[in-house]
């Protein structure tokens, strides 16, 4: 993970959880919050609970149950589809760690993700200018010891 200053200038909501379960609970909450279409960057080191977020989020949207939603490591790209207010939102979450260049990462089609009820949760996604370019927000997530998590977004005004 780089130290890059955050790609976002806007909304600040922080969250502290203290296990996984509390880490689902914030998802709720930041289901709430985000509207279709965001890309946002989704950073943090392994193992403090991205993808635990993230079932959070897809749970909110009846996209997914918790135990559907696994890390996208190995297939860089996991979909669900929600509703969100009465409408069709498309959950996409992204795990770009593997790839090491812009080319590997056009593969991935990503502008064609970016429709209007899409919501786009990349993982690494700091490591490539173009998706910090993108983003309309981003996702920390940091280890205060133990099970313990500082969460913090960041959204762009819009």
């Amino acid at each position: 993970m780089t130290d890059a200053a955050p790609v976002a200038q806007g909304r600040v909501h922080e969250f502290n959880t203290h296990s996984g379960a509390h880490t689902i609970e914030v998802g709720h909450q930041l289901a709430a919050l985000l509207k279709p279409p965001q890309l946002l960057l989704l950073r943090g080191e392994l193992g403090t609970g991205k993808t635990t977020l993230v079932k959070g989020i897809a749970q909110a949207l009846d996209a997914a149950e918790a135990d559907e939603v696994t890390s996208p490591t190995f297939t860089l790209i996991h979909e669900y589809e929600g509703t969100r207010d009465g409408h069709p939102v498309k959950l996409y979450h992204l795990d770009v760690y593997r790839l090491e260049s812009e080319r590997q990462l056009e593969t991935l089609g990503l502008e064609e993700l970016l429709t209007p009820d899409a919501l786009v949760l990349v993982e690494w996604g700091d490591k490539f200018k173009s998706i910090r370019k993108r983003a309309t927000g981003e996702i920390v997530i940091t280890s205060e010891g133990g099970d313990t998590r500082k969460i913090t977004v960041t959204l762009k005004e819009s």
